[in-house]
């Protein structure tokens, strides 16, 4: 009986191979065209952001609403309506306690250094001169260090001028993030309600679409993210706010001014891992080099030790192993996230590496398991090999 030779090579991993060489392909088209690849995303963002919002909306609050619902609520009917209810106005709660005690504090200090502006550049002068004066240096360069209250005044001038045709266009963006924000709230409000049908729909889509081990895999691979994103950003956020406020009391003691601004600017910044002690340290000693330059100098050494505390101490206690993450994978995955999607990329660009980093080591640890080596080409004892 004969039989026909089919074409298609069936020995050996050609299919996997070609799998990875149009992926290969696909990635190298898209770094190649990675402009109109982030327009075009850009343009998807815009249209799902309100619902994007909402999803980390409830993401934050799914924690306190479990609690609430299992341990303080577990006995009443509608314990799932009260325990969103419950979660809702205490964050509200939190959110308006701290606007009220800290927003017209910023408002204070930011008034104030207006107000003030040009006695501070006199002062700053006056420090200028006095430091040209003892070290001997040319005048010229008092010139260049210089800034006087007028050439601000007409810099702002001509930024308001430039910026005034474009007020329209503010007011229809304020109008429309007052619409996505409502409607990032429902949505929210949505999803804690249905997140076990949302879930069960999900996972229903996936075994129907791929072989069982794969949306297995994919399950798992779905539960270690949600472990180290919920781990990485709750505990980032808790680990700012100690530090914002430890920031306010430290410049306090040593008598730094707009205590409350630069608290509050280091607090916001620390979200952002590794470089957002610096990124929070350039504005406040531009603002205190004007206010006070012994002062900035005070400032300096005291964000050298708070970075230290923060990073050392506080953070790893917080935050713990976490993302598994080396230092350099870390300074690797801010630069790239940042680069591709800003600020955004920054704060969530550890944690995204962290799985991905995860997935990888072990994929890599299946394998050698496989081959019946370790990672230093060793052969791995028969009982290991065996249960693998």
């Amino acid at each position: 009986m004969d039989h026909k030779k089919s074409w298609l090579p069936t020995g050996g991993h050609f299919l996997s191979n070609l799998v990875v060489v149009l992926v290969g392909i696909a990635f190298f088209q898209i770094l190649s065209h990675l402009g109109t690849v982030q327009a075009y995303l850009g343009s998807i963002v815009d249209v799902l952001n309100p619902f994007l919002i909402g999803l980390a909306i409830a993401y934050l609050l799914n924690s306190p609403t479990v609690f609430l619902e299992r341990r303080v609520l577990a006995r009443f009917r509608y314990r799932r309506g009260l325990a969103i209810l419950i979660s809702y106005f205490l964050a509200l709660t939190a959110i308006s306690i701290l606007l009220t005690l800290i927003l017209p504090q910023v408002v204070q200090s930011v008034t104030s250094l207006a107000n003030n502006l040009s006695l501070y550049l006199s002062n700053f002068n006056d420090f200028a001169q006095s430091i040209l004066d003892r070290f001997d240096l040319e005048g010229d360069l008092l010139d260049s260090m210089v800034v006087s209250y007028q050439d601000i005044i007409r810099t702002a001038a001509n930024l308001i001028a430039t910026k005034l045709p474009q007020l329209f266009d503010y007011g229809m963006a304020i109008g429309n993030g007052l619409i996505s924000g409502i409607t990032a709230l429902i949505s929210s409000i949505y999803m804690l309600f249905g997140k076990e049908t949302l879930i069960a729909n999900i996972r229903k889509f996936l075994y129907a679409l791929l072989p069982q081990k794969n949306a297995d895999w994919l399950m798992e691979i779905c539960s270690k993210a949600n472990g180290i994103f919920s781990g990485f950003v709750v505990g980032k956020i808790l680990d700012s706010i100690i530090i914002g406020i430890l920031c306010f009391l430290l410049c306090l003691i040593i008598r730094i001014p707009l205590a409350v601004l630069i608290g509050v600017i280091i607090g916001c910044t620390n979200i952002i891992p590794f470089f957002g002690p610096i990124i929070g340290a350039i504005p406040c000693l531009m603002i205190l080099l004007i206010v006070d330059p012994w002062s900035a100098l005070r400032f300096l050494f005291l964000i050298i030790a708070l970075q230290q505390f923060d990073g050392n101490i506080l953070g790893p206690r917080i935050l713990g192993n976490s993302t598994g993450l080396s230092a350099i994978w870390v300074l690797v995955s801010i630069v790239v996230g940042g680069g591709l999607f800003g600020f955004p990329g920054m704060v969530l660009g550890v944690p995204t590496f962290a799985v991905i980093y995860t997935l990888t080591r072990d994929w890599a640890n299946r394998r050698l398991q496989a081959k019946g080596i370790d990672g230093n080409g060793q052969a791995l004892p028969s009982s290991q090999t065996e249960s693998s």
